[in-house]
């Protein structure tokens, strides 16, 4: 390697990386990025396994996804704003190294309990992970090159979704599904061991954690994701009002702590940022039609079209896919036009999208169904990449822990809450509630639409 084992992870300048420091910094980021988002999508595919060789019921073993995911959104903003006092590199590399340890328990796991308790871990460890990964992505590159930075962020992630089913899959069909989890470990070592030689040492903030903050507000955030969740399993109304209610106090409560304090744990500083505000508001619109679409569309294509599962796998296919292969596109094309114009346009086309798979003939064809799924994609991808630069440009450099906790904060909270609607359309309108999704769908990515072209009134993304 080009520096020697004694070697000091480098400052960061201030403007990126140099070239060749930077493709081994990169290649720790995503390769960590990538063992998260995978994680996400091998999980549900291997529940039906565990299900059986745990002897456990499909209700129990849920928690498996679950717990996972409130661990996960629970702690991001908590682990963003302690990545600005101890430096995101720390919070990214200590968020591998647990996400690796947690992934080994969750091999040897012996009951839905130690199972349950490892994923809890590894959800934390991921939060980790992705609640600096922007930040560190900022850092890494130049100015000039943060729209294909955050471009290559994004196809990472779209890949990983696109063929994370498919790797579950493969390794089931050898093996049991421990290996699912212990195949993480050989890349989590790599990954910790160039990080240690090569992420840059970010600038450190001067203020103190605020512990009592950082407990509030993952109890805000683990309440509302449960809320929502209990909603899309229509739960009592009076459990799903008292979750949602203690959420929205807990929400008021960390806003009057830190409303005088110079980085708080919520970030409301940045919301006051009209550009901020926007983004991270169309990001959710967005994230919720993705939660709506891949909700409702496997229903749509079995129960309404009547087609076998291996289709609806074909069919699902082309959306994430073409948003892996738009991402790097919508990101150097954010580097040269603004972002408004850039987003809108994506989301229109997502809306559009999303309005022709609602209107789907009665018995269409292959191509029929694939190029609509194809828009989609193209349109979510041209839209993801340079909003994902605006929410960070748009947010002062000592501030991009707290900037990055939002970008996936607003990823999972849309996801879920597109998730809870498709239940709640196809508890209201039954087999057809798979078509009032996807409509609904396009609603949100007409809002979206209308936020991201209000951008181009508030100015650049480095505005206040």
């Amino acid at each position: 390697m080009y520096t020697d084992a004694t070697a000091k992870p480098p400052t960061a300048p201030m403007d990126g990386l140099p070239p060749e420091l930077r493709r081994w910094a990169v290649a720790a980021i995503f390769t960590a990025l990538a063992m998260a988002s995978l994680d996400t999508a091998i999980a549900n595919v291997a529940l039906p396994a565990i299900a059986a060789d745990l002897h456990v019921s499909p209700a129990d073993v849920v928690w498996v996804v679950n717990i996972y995911q409130i661990a996960l959104v629970a702690t991001l903003l908590p682990l963003g704003a302690l990545g600005e006092i101890v430096g995101h590199q720390r919070i990214y590399l200590g968020g591998l190294l647990l996400f690796t340890l947690a992934s080994l328990g969750c091999a040897l796991a012996w009951s839905l309990p130690s199972l349950t308790a490892a994923r809890a871990l590894q959800g934390l460890g991921a939060s980790g992970i992705m609640s600096v990964n922007a930040a560190l992505v900022r850092f890494v590159y130049p100015t000039r090159m943060l729209g294909r930075g955050f471009g290559h962020n994004a196809f990472v992630v779209g890949t990983a979704f696109t063929f994370g089913p498919s790797i579950a899959s493969a390794i089931l069909s050898v093996g049991t599904w421990p290996w699912l989890f212990a195949i993480n470990i050989p890349f989590g070592v790599i990954a910790i061991c160039i990080g240690l030689k090569t992420l840059p040492r970010t600038p450190r903030a001067k203020h103190v954690f605020d512990f009592p903050s950082a407990a509030l507000t993952a109890s805000c955030l683990g309440l509302f994701i449960v809320g929502i969740g209990s909603a899309a399993h229509q739960a009592p109304p009076t459990l799903v009002g008292l979750e949602l209610a203690a959420a929205l106090l807990l929400g008021w409560m960390i806003t009057r702590r830190n409303a005088d304090h110079p980085a708080p744990m919520l970030p409301i500083d940045l919301f006051r940022r009209p550009m901020f505000a926007l983004s991270a508001a169309t990001s959710v619109c967005s994230f919720a039609v993705q939660g709506l679409a891949f909700v409702a569309l496997p229903f749509y294509f079995e129960d309404v079209l009547h087609r076998s599962q291996v289709e609806t796998g074909f069919f699902m296919t082309p959306w994430p896919l073409v948003v892996a292969i738009m991402a790097p596109i919508g990101g150097r094309l954010s580097d040269r036009y603004p972002v408004g114009i850039l987003g809108g346009v994506g989301l229109v086309l997502l809306g559009i999208g999303m309005a022709l798979l609602a209107t789907l003939p009665p018995d269409p064809g292959i191509a029929n169904i694939v190029w609509r799924t194809v828009i989609c994609g193209i349109g979510f991808g041209f839209f993801q990449t340079p909003n994902l630069r605006a929410l960070m440009s748009s947010a002062p450099p000592h501030r991009s822990g707290s900037a990055s906790g939002i970008v996936a904060t607003a990823r999972l909270t849309g996801q879920t809450l597109g998730a809870a609607l498709a239940a709640l359309c196809f508890a209201l309108a039954g087999h057809d509630g798979a078509t009032l999704a996807l409509a609904l769908g396009a609603g949100f990515a007409a809002l979206g639409s209308v936020m991201s072209f209000l951008r181009l009134a508030v100015g650049p993304p480095g505005s206040a």
